[in-house]
């Protein structure tokens, strides 16, 4: 007899009950179904931010791009999506996840053609950042549906199947970006890049139309939108990231770093507002109670400092190889590939034993990407050039295992006491810590590595890049060994009882 999941009081976004298929009960096959939809379009969205990296030289080539519009291209895409994800979220959350999924990839499809058929770096530039608005629409519906869909360890096995499929994007990403160009040319192979999305995008929102429940799990009570808490906040995430954006290595404004000041006003003002407003009994857009949660606080601090170190990571990687060693986009990408493999299956099982060993998982994690990032960077200064590819390789398949104990155990973790109603809010605050962790971390990173070509001048050999390298990696190094740092802090607190197991939460 079919398994269902009882979830009685759900209705659809309009009041009435859910369509057939979808009422309160829903079959095993329905939610895996489901599943299959939402991970395969948070794949999409996440190749996104790792493809487009070997594209850059193919990008300033054709459309004669500076520094500053390759740092948007990367970077503003993530400050986009990182501005979208939680008043998304929140409407996701109030209205339905379903609705806002098809709405963020329609949206996505559209701004990748845009990206594609861009005439100017301008264009181009003003596409992606649309792109990752749509993606920070879709994201968190994402999340809240496995949220919804999910209880106790079958929820820890979805995170691990979830992280799998994000990690072989992640990694896979470049690969793919090199093959793309190499099959459409250096001038204008970067569009492919653009219009892989497409078909894909297509075929997707017919699946998520047919599959995805029209349920909803809306908390009752008041259920407005806090639109000026929206405003506050989404100007707080921007004058964080953008100073970060902005910052290229290559004749930097400094009075970009003002936008810290707002930053801090912004922020305050957010927060004095949602309390004002919660205390006048409304639902704030951030429920700061989620924060009291200390498995919430620490995972998603733990997720935002290791996403500091990991997209810069492969950027590093990338640029070393292509414009250090002079490899081709698609050998380039290469060499991410045992990071993808061995992160998948690590991912895979992660979810299914996180419940027994916990934090524990994720400290190992990070211990062996820590040790996989020092291989790395060993391999690409030590080692001849002729086999500097091959030797790297080494070095990320080690972080590729560590990383799979990463991102899905400590997914299952930070979410396990949050309540379901509030799965999207807390799943696109967590996504929030991650974009501006990829936004600072890149920028700290690649400014570094571009820093040191530039004080080489034009003139630039194999040991310039050696040492742009080195001092980049210094950085993601530093970054790994902070986020294991609170890793074993969030362990230690567990052990004395102060943080509850993903276990017994569940």
């Amino acid at each position: 007899m079919t398994k269902t999941s009882d979830s009685s009081s759900a209705r659809d976004s309009d009041g009435a009950p859910a369509a057939p298929g979808q009422r309160g009960q829903i079959t095993d096959r329905q939610k895996w179904q489901a599943f299959g939809v939402c991970v395969g379009v948070a794949a999409l969205t996440i190749l996104d931010l790792s493809k487009v990296n070997v594209g850059l030289p193919s990008i300033e080539a054709s459309l004669g791009a500076g520094p500053t519009a390759l740092q948007l291209i990367v970077a503003g895409y993530a400050l986009a999506f990182g501005l979208s994800l939680v008043p998304s979220g929140r409407l996701g959350d109030l209205k339905s996840r379903r609705l806002m999924f098809v709405i963020g990839l329609s949206a996505f499809t559209i701004a990748s053609i845009l990206c594609a058929l861009a005439p100017s770096i301008e264009l181009l530039v003003v596409a992606r950042i649309l792109q990752g608005v749509a993606a920070g629409i879709q994201m968190p519906q994402v999340l809240g549906l496995v949220q919804q869909l999910f209880q106790g360890k079958e929820r820890g096995r979805a995170f691990g199947l979830f992280g799998a499929v994000i990690g072989i994007s992640t990694a896979f990403g470049p690969t793919l970006g090199g093959l793309l160009i190499a099959i459409g040319g250096d001038q204008d192979g970067w569009r492919l890049l653009f219009w892989m999305n497409v078909p894909l995008g297509i075929v997707a929102i017919v699946f998520a139309l047919k599959l995805l429940p029209r349920a909803t799990t809306a908390p009752s009570g008041h259920n407005e939108l806090d639109l000026v808490g929206i405003v506050l906040l989404g100007l707080t995430i921007l004058t964080l990231m953008l100073p970060f954006v902005l910052t290229t290595g290559q004749g930097d404004e400094p009075l970009r770093w003002l936008f810290l000041i707002g930053f801090v006003g912004f922020g305050a003002a957010f927060v004095a507002w949602e309390q004002r407003y919660k205390a006048r009994g409304k639902s704030p857009v951030v429920h700061f109670s989620l924060f009291s949660l200390a498995s919430y606080r620490n995972g998603t601090l733990i997720a935002t400092v290791y996403f500091c170190a990991l997209p810069a990571t492969f950027l590093l990687t990338t640029l070393y190889l292509q414009q250090g060693l002079g490899l081709e986009p698609v050998y380039a990408g290469m060499v991410t590939i045992p990071f993808a493999l061995t992160s998948a299956v690590a991912a895979f099982y992660g979810g299914r034993i996180v419940d027994k060993y916990g934090r524990s998982l994720v400290v190992v994690g990070l211990a062996l990407v820590a040790g996989g990032f020092v291989l790395l960077l060993l391999a690409a200064v030590l080692t001849p050039q002729e086999i500097t590819p091959y030797a790297m390789g080494v070095g990320m398949l080690v972080a590729g295992a560590g990383g799979g104990f990463v991102i899905s155990p400590n997914q299952t973790l930070t979410l396990a006491e949050v309540p379901v109603e509030m799965g999207g809010v807390a799943g696109s605050m967590g996504q929030v810590g991650q974009r501006a962790g990829t936004a600072i971390g890149t920028a700290a990173a690649v400014s570094t590595f571009y820093s040191v070509i530039a004080g080489a001048g034009s003139d630039a050999s194999l040991d310039v890049y050696h040492a742009a390298y080195r001092s980049g990696f210094f950085v993601t190094i530093a970054l790994v060994a902070v986020a294991l740092v609170l890793a074993l802090l969030d362990l230690r607190a567990r052990k004395q009882g102060r943080v509850g197991e993903a276990a017994s939460a569940s």
